[in-house]
């Protein structure tokens, strides 16, 4: 997404998706930790270190962010927080969001992500790396004298008003400025990753210092102030604050993430209320994992109460066929997915933190239905959300039927999914293998890999051909025999999986947490073939049983539908079966690889399937609109007629602003004053209030006729009159109050072609009448007419 400048300092709600980095996973005797776990473990992770990528697409992943890693400069990503220090930058900062209100941010990352990767590879280049830049951060720290980094514009005035309990927020602008707990989390997790993944005591003792400034600024603050402040995102302050009491033993930081803890969010959550609708999905994750982690460390069940039902319930009612959330980086309503296929579904970011949550809830109770999770969003969103050629990630991955990726630049963006991006694809390696806290291992990825399992002395050899064919072979080398449990996850996907031994089939059945069981005193060259069947099927859509996604294996399939878009008649293709069995309808067309073809069930024409994770820039779909040839006969000439109505009014329209939702106020410049937003009828809406205005820039063609479309809902009969105005001229006025019905109603508003005529672009002033609001509004959208 392109950086756009904050305009006004006014502006209420601005909405963007954070992005953390470092979530510490308990380790088996980690000697790091200071703080042992106040409950118990029952599996523990592997260190980075133990575990290595053999040759697979995790592994071509891997290294197309490693090559994209080391093309960042640190001194450009250092440069604003050298200026904002006082000390002359060495070089110019990197544009997108490191050029505007959450400059520094990506540091936080890229210091996770090039230590995470050392852990794996010792590289040398990255740990000279991680120091200078942990060097340079406390050079920055030293010249404040105040225990505070950072990179944000105007920070120095925005912490003062904090501390002084002047609190100032629409939900992500605090006192003026974009988010900036966000971006001082950021950094205190790439110094603790820093310090965790290379044994960095300055990394440790500058991000002590970020937390005793923390504790200094927020200090004074009553609980009400603290509440108000936590309106804005947070990002992960209660986790790291966790984990640093962790790693220190100083209850001080324990007590100071209780200060992170956002009652209207976590209360009703910790009570079993889904009050998610309608919420931004990646503000509220991190807090959650925040609970995860200090249950681990604390043993208070209300935030075990909180991260189990969270969990539950984005995962069973809030997901989609990827294994991502969100629409336009919102929740809506449970179970109500169908009609929310867009090019702005499922933000990377919120995947990336939701796999940290299930590492974090594996750890407590091993379930093999934590990965069957946690596999498909590695495969089917994280995994996707890379080109493999270039390294570059996606903000959004798109789900619309028909729609198409757009990945970031290399140095212009820098949004908080190229930030997770850069951590996602280096750490592939973090949930193969689990050491249960009887010292037996869970293998939970069919991943190529090698665990060096020193406390047992015993290497693992794991060469996984799935997806590719349905088998996995794990080799023991041990110099001497070892005896222990080995724990293989029955994935949901496969049935009548077989598992041999040195050639010895084993009559094993799952346990009670889904994994098959093999107890044995191991020796050198043991050799476990374990055979999962893959075969495809489909998932419908909660709330539409004829759209569907289809699967193989773990695998999401997506039928590729060429460069260019769909035809705005035909559409994407639908499929016309008696038997809703895919296997009836789709064959795989190539045994040694994942392609797929459609028969004579795809109107209008047949589609060829891929990987999910393959697409790169071509036009695709994963749910497709299944019928009976019953149903198909009535619904052939509805779908095609509303198809083409869509279609018409796309190709019509010059822009088109969601008010109420972060990316698309910022692309159109949005601001005002006196101004709320809600959501109703599970749309955003925005409103000014008498004495305020709210206003945008939107584009306009140039040489036709420009009509402005408002979008209302009807039967809101209080005092809702305004006027709009174009460039200082006003063009209409509104009285929202004729319009009677429980519905949506699309108001036209012709503009003078004089206002619009040669120009690009216009500025849309939204302007109520005394003692009356400008809206609810819950989208203008700019079309041009001949």
């Amino acid at each position: 997404m392109k950086a756009i400048h904050l305009k006004n300092l006014l502006i209420a709600g601005l909405l963007y998706s954070a992005a953390y980095a470092q979530s510490y996973v308990p380790q088996y005797n980690d000697a790091r930790l200071k703080v042992k776990s106040a409950v118990p473990i029952k599996a523990y992770s592997f260190d980075l270190k133990e575990v290595q990528l053999l040759e697979s697409t995790f592994k071509t992943a891997m290294k197309a962010d490693e090559a994209f890693l080391f093309k960042i400069e640190p001194d450009r990503l250092l440069s604003g927080f050298r200026e904002n220090a006082g000390l002359t930058p060495k070089a110019k900062k990197y544009g997108g969001w490191e050029s505007d209100g959450l400059a520094g941010h990506s540091l936080g990352h890229y210091l996770s992500a090039i230590s995470f990767h050392y852990a794996s590879t010792k590289d040398p280049e990255l740990l000279k790396r991680i120091n200078y830049m942990v060097n340079e951060l406390m050079l920055c720290q030293q010249a404040r004298k105040s225990g505070y980094i950072g990179a944000i514009p105007k920070e120095d005035a925005i912490w003062a008003e904090v501390a002084k309990g002047n609190i100032k927020t629409g939900g992500f602008d605090l006192n003026g400025g974009w988010a900036p707990w966000y971006t001082v989390h950021k950094v205190m997790a790439g110094l603790l990753d820093a310090y965790l993944y290379t044994g960095s005591n300055k990394a440790l003792e500058t991000c002590i210092g970020m937390a005793d400034w923390t504790g200094n600024t927020i200090g004074g603050l009553n609980d009400e102030l603290l509440q108000k402040m936590l309106f804005c995102e947070y990002g992960g302050m209660a986790e790291t604050l966790s984990n640093l009491y962790a790693i220190t033993a100083n209850k001080k930081y324990l007590d100071l993430s209780y200060k992170f803890y956002d009652k209207r969010i976590l209360d009703p959550l910790s009570e079993q209320k889904d009050i998610l609708p309608g919420k931004h999905s990646n503000t509220q994750i991190p807090k959650i994992i925040a609970s995860a982690r200090r249950h681990e460390l604390t043993g208070d069940k209300k935030d075990l109460d909180i991260a189990n039902f969270f969990w539950k319930t984005v995962v069973e009612d809030h997901s989609y066929a990827t294994g991502g959330n969100s629409n336009y980086e919102y929740l809506s309503e449970p179970n109500k997915l169908s009609d929310k296929l867009t090019d702005n579904t499922t933000e990377t970011c919120n995947t990336y933190n939701m796999l940290k949550l299930t590492n974090h809830l594996f750890a407590l109770a091993p379930s093999s239905a934590l990965f069957d999770y946690y596999e498909r969003g590695l495969y089917n969103h994280i995994l996707a959300s890379q080109n493999h050629e270039t390294g570059m990630m996606c903000y959004f991955v798109p789900l619309r039927m028909g729609g198409k990726k757009h990945y970031s630049s290399e140095f212009h963006d820098f949004t908080c999914c190229v930030g997770t991006g850069m951590e996602n694809h280096v750490k592939y390696n973090e949930s193969i293998y689990f050491r249960a806290d009887d010292g037996s291992l869970y293998v939970n990825l069919f991943v190529s890999s090698v665990l060096n399992w020193k406390e047992k002395g015993v290497k693992i050899t794991q060469n996984s051909a799935i997806p590719n064919s349905d088998q996995t072979t794990l080799t023991i080398n041990t110099a001497k025999a070892s005896s222990f449990t080995l724990l293989l996850r029955k994935p949901k996907w496969a049935e009548n999986a077989v598992i041999t031994v040195n050639g010895q089939t084993q009559k094993v059945i799952p346990n009670a947490q889904g994994y098959f069981s093999i107890k044995r005193n191991w020796k050198n060259n043991d050799k476990i073939v374990y055979v999962l069947p893959q075969a495809l099927y489909t998932e419908a859509m909660p709330d539409n049983p004829e759209r569907r996604a289809v699967f193989y294996g773990p695998l999401l399939l997506a039928g590729v539908l060429g460069n260019t878009e769909p035809d705005p008649v035909q559409g994407v293709p639908v499929f016309v079966t008696s038997n809703n069995d895919p296997k009836t309808w789709i064959t795989k067309t190539n045994a040694q690889s994942l392609t797929f073809a459609s028969n004579s069930a795809g109107k209008p024409a047949q589609v060829s399937f891929i990987p999910f994770y393959e697409t790169k820039n071509q036009y695709y779909s994963v749910y497709w609109d299944v019928f009976t040839p019953e149903k198909w006969v009535s619904q052939e000439k509805l779908y095609a007629e509303k198809k083409l109505k869509e279609k018409e009014t796309e190709l019509k329209t010059v822009d088109f602003i969601r008010l109420g939702e972060m990316q698309p106020e910022r692309d159109h410049n949005f601001t005002g004053e006196k101004i709320q937003m809600g959501e109703d009828h599970t749309k955003k809406w925005r409103s000014a209030y008498d004495g305020g205005y709210m206003q945008f820039t939107m584009k306009t063609d140039p040489e036709l006729q420009n009509v402005l479309i408002g979008t209302y809902w009807g039967m809101d009969n209080r005092g809702r009159n305004f006027e709009i105005w174009i460039d200082g001229e006003k063009i209409a006025a509104e009285d929202l109050n004729k319009y009677k019905d429980s519905k949506f109603y699309d108001i036209n508003y012709t503009i003078p072609a004089t206002l619009t005529k040669g120009k690009q672009q216009v500025t849309v002033k939204l302007v109520p009448k005394e003692k009356n609001s400008a809206g609810p509004v819950y989208g203008i959208r700019i079309v041009k007419e001949k």
